[in-house]
């Protein structure tokens, strides 16, 4: 399985780079990973509502663009469903067992537009809370880590 985060947005501060790197490491022998960034749109100072709506479009397109046909697509959007680190590992192991592979989204400052809430495959909620989307890559990867420690039956998720 491999599995690609299709992530909006770049330039991430130091410590997010140093954060999501170090489970990034850690999860290679385990599972195929990788980040692509995509291009947010550009946006004005005090955006519209409509201007929002085309910013949530263009990103829409960069997204689908990015995911591959055969890709199952997770979306990170906060009236998903919530998983227990447990219930991670049990879905990204029954998409091992499929052959699956994923395109998980994290997606723009403004959320996503309908086109990428409809395509969506699973759509995950990390949390009630608002995060800020760097954490999001940091946990995110964490967690990621965590739950294929359980299916590996690894040490971490028992002390981690």
């Amino acid at each position: 399985m491999k599995l690609r985060i299709l992530s909006v947005g770049h330039k991430m501060p130091n410590w997010v780079q140093t954060g999501f790197e170090e489970y990034f490491k850690r999860i290679q022998p385990m599972m195929s990973v990788e980040l692509v960034e995509l291009p947010p749109a550009k946006r004005s100072k005090n955006p519209s509502p409509a201007e929002i709506d085309k910013y949530k479009a263009v990103e829409a397109a960069t997204i689908l663009n990015a995911k591959q046909p055969k890709e199952l697509l997770w979306l990170l959007e906060v009236k998903g469903k919530m998983l227990s680190t447990e219930k991670l590992a049990d879905k990204l192991s029954i998409a091992m067992q499929d052959g699956a592979d994923i395109a998980l989204v994290i997606g723009g400052a403004d959320g996503v537009a309908d086109d990428v809430l409809q395509a969506a495959d699973f759509k995950w909620s990390m949390s009630d809370l608002t995060l800020p989307h760097p954490l999001v890559r940091v946990i995110l990867m964490e967690q990621l880590y965590r739950a294929m420690s359980i299916i590996n039956n690894h040490p971490y998720h028992r002390g981690g």
